[in-house]
Formats: C-alpha cells, sequence, structure tokens
C-alpha cells in the first residue's frame, strides 16, 4: 500500500514537472495531478494490458516503441476523465509526455526511492 502511495506521489510529480515546461500539457494544481495519477495507474492496470495484447505484433515489429504509443493513450483517456483541470493538446505532445513520464519516473525510482529504501 505504502509503495503505491509513493508511486502516486512520483507520478504526480513527474505530470506537474511535464506541465511546467510545456504549454500544451496542462494540469490545474497538485490535487489534480494526484487524481491523474489514480486515474491513470487505474487504467494502466485494466486498459494497458488490453491494448498491449491487441498491439503485439505492431509492438514486436516496432521492437517496443509502440508501448510509448500506448502510453499516450492512456494519458489522453485520463485526460479526458480529468475535464478541464488536466488538457494535453494533441496526440503528439501526449507522445512527447509519455516518453518524458517514463523517464522521470524510471530516474526517481532509481536515484530516490529505492536508495531511501534501503537505508
Amino acid at each position: 500500500m505504502m509503495g503505491w502511495i509513493i508511486h502516486l506521489l512520483v507520478n504526480s510529480i513527474t505530470l506537474i514537472i511535464v506541465a511546467h515546461f510545456f504549454g500544451q500539457f496542462h494540469i490545474a494544481d497538485f490535487g489534480a495531478a494526484f487524481f491523474a495519477s489514480i486515474i491513470l495507474s487505474i487504467l494502466n492496470f485494466i486498459v494497458r494490458p488490453i491494448l498491449v495484447i491487441l498491439t503485439l505484433p505492431v509492438t514486436i515489429l516496432t521492437l517496443g516503441f509502440f508501448l510509448f504509443v500506448i502510453n499516450a493513450i492512456t494519458l489522453q483517456l485520463t485526460a479526458a476523465f480529468m475535464g478541464s483541470s488536466f488538457v494535453i493538446d494533441g496526440f503528439g505532445m501526449a507522445i512527447l509526455a509519455a516518453i518524458i513520464i517514463t523517464i522521470l519516473n524510471t530516474v526517481i525510482q532509481k536515484m530516490i526511492v529505492e536508495p531511501l529504501k534501503k537505508s
């Protein structure tokens, strides 16, 4: 349970970072980012596996890069559920955001969260 909350906090921070640097990616505040992280986690648990299975041949042909498109789709679904408090202008921005969010989440997990768990 604590790990999931930490994951939500890290994801919320990455959403805010992306929103800060890109005008086409808007999130209202930290509360909206946290709520978006919850929705995104649920979509990643339910919808993402279905999309991965349905697009497996394309994912294999693109050596896994199509997973960024799937991540962008889940981001846009999250934005659709959130309404005006979370807006992504265009699918290109969703793909760029998915790439940056993946990189930031990985870096934060490896450099901050995991060392804190060890100590």
